[in-house]
């Protein structure tokens, strides 16, 4: 059973009726550019063909209700604040709460989800939840929203409602991306362009390895990178470290006297440039050539950042051991997936090496697919 039909049928078991209509918002992996976009910096993550799906339709009276294929129960809500109402749900809620703060009338719906974007795989399956709720209830009671603005409210929603302090990349890749694209994103102007990224026609492909070490953005970790990139920018003068160039780089760690924060600002900056660089190759169809700037962003990421695990390092090692033409983790970090750039027939013998690996280090196997860039949240037909 699809994942579509799964959202439905359970719409119809809650509901005994037929839903309205189908809407699916996909995950996204992020092809580099990691914790620069709260930065106001630059990312290029492409959406995956996994997705969450919401059956949805009209409903009398005041409330919102919610159900899916992955919990028991339902969970049914009115107007609530920030924090009312948590854990998966929360998502939902978030969304119609920043919609009502924009000043819409929201339609009160019933909505069943179903989905197959891994959870706590550093893919964005919240962001997808987010997005396929949006898109549904905007589409449900004809919101005057246009595509371009919506990435916002639902990083709103997460931020405020939710509580988990992520930018605004997210949202974008599950809202704007398009088939067979990357979006090259600039999270200050939120201007976009879709890059092309045509793995297929390159002979090539990106092997998507989930980690099984689990991560979790609600948590102090990440809200620490945050405060140490914004702490940095009031030292150093600048509105946010997007703002501190590669040329200026030295300059700007000699005025910081700590080490750490030394080491944050210099991943951010040197990630920018990255995504910069991986753009123009990817205009020029140089698509292997993208491998090596995979690379150092991870080793950024491991030895500035400080946000992989002993899990990702050991896949990324070892796909590269393999022959990867470069492999990096994707996401905010402390466990989830890693991308391997890799020629499209040795993803098995990837595979295979990077099982090995973790075999020897007792980890618990991971699981990979290989993955093309899809298109962003919409009505399915």
């Amino acid at each position: 059973m699809t994942v579509a039909s799964s959202a439905a049928q359970a719409f119809r078991d809650a509901y005994g009726a037929e839903p309205t209509g189908l809407w699916a918002a996909p995950g996204r992996v992020n092809l580099i550019g990691e914790h620069t976009d709260y930065n106001d910096g630059f990312v290029l993550p492409f959406a995956l063909p996994q997705h969450v799906v919401a059956a949805a339709s009209p409903a009398e009276g005041t409330d919102w209700t919610v159900c899916s294929t992955f919990t028991e129960g339902s969970v049914s809500f009115g107007a609530t604040q920030p924090g009312d109402v948590e854990g998966w749900a929360g998502y939902v809620a978030g969304i119609v709460w920043a919609l009502q703060e924009a000043g819409f009338d929201v339609p009160p719906a019933r909505i069943a989800f179903a989905s197959d974007v891994p959870v706590g795989a550093g893919v964005s399956s919240s962001a997808a939840l987010e997005s396929a709720t949006l898109t549904a209830l905007v589409e449900l009671g004809g919101l005057n929203l246009p595509v371009a603005e919506r990435p916002a409210l639902a990083q709103r929603a997460e931020n405020l409602y939710v509580g988990a302090p992520t930018g605004i990349m997210d949202q974008s890749a599950s809202i704007r991306c398009t088939e067979g694209r990357a979006l090259f994103l600039d999270c200050r102007s939120l201007a976009v362009e879709q890059i092309p990224f045509d793995l297929a026609a390159d002979g090539r492909a990106i092997l998507i390895i989930n980690s099984n070490a689990p991560h979790q953005h609600v948590d102090g970790e990440y809200g620490a990178r945050r405060k140490s990139c914004e702490e940095a920018a009031r030292i150093l003068g600048v509105p946010a470290l997007r703002d501190v160039t590669l040329d200026g780089l030295d300059a700007a760690l000699a005025r910081l006297d700590d080490d750490v924060t030394r080491r944050r600002v210099r991943h951010i900056v040197t990630e920018n440039q990255r995504v910069l660089d991986t753009v123009e190759l990817l205009r020029s169809g140089r698509i292997r050539e993208i491998g090596p700037l995979m690379t150092a962003s991870h080793a950024s990421m491991r030895d500035d950042f400080e946000i992989t695990v002993a899990q990702v390092d050991v896949a990324v090692e070892a796909a590269l051991a393999a022959g990867a033409y470069g492999a990096r983790m994707t996401g905010g970090g402390f466990g989830g997936c890693v991308l391997a750039l890799i020629d499209a027939d040795r993803a098995d013998e990837t595979t295979a090496a990077v099982e090995r690996a973790y075999a020897e280090h007792e980890f618990t196997a991971p699981t990979t697919w290989s993955a093309v860039p899809g298109p962003g949240a919409a009505r399915l037909p």
